[in-house]
């Protein structure tokens, strides 16, 4: 079995992926991989963290257009480093962010969307 990523997508298509997935769901965490399968371990711990509070996470995986993809977040977040979540349309952080807010009995509450 082999993994074919998305042709090649365009800037618009992933601006427009961007824009919708923030919009459109209550918590969104955009990583590296999947929730079956994070590609890296801020991914994997930032999904962790989430998981802790909320099962209706939506999940975008950014690796079949990684650059596009960290440009259109930038535009969002002012932040190009992945993951990044988003609760009710408002950038929250990445992984650092989250294990912070964890720590500080805050996570809960920030993901209260």
């Amino acid at each position: 079995m082999s993994f074919d990523p998305d042709p090649e997508l365009s800037t618009e298509e992933v601006q427009q992926r961007v824009d919708e997935a923030i919009a459109e769901n209550e918590v969104v965490l955009f990583m590296k991989g999947t929730e079956l399968m994070p590609q890296c371990g801020y991914s994997k711990r930032a999904l962790g963290l989430i998981g802790q509070y909320r099962e209706d996470v939506e999940t975008v995986d950014v690796l079949p257009a990684l650059d596009a993809f960290r440009d259109a977040l930038e535009a969002h977040s002012g932040w190009e480093t992945i993951p990044q979540t988003f609760v009710d349309g408002e950038f929250v952080g990445g992984s650092d962010v989250l294990a912070e807010l964890e720590e500080k009995g805050e996570l809960a509450e920030t993901l209260e969307a």
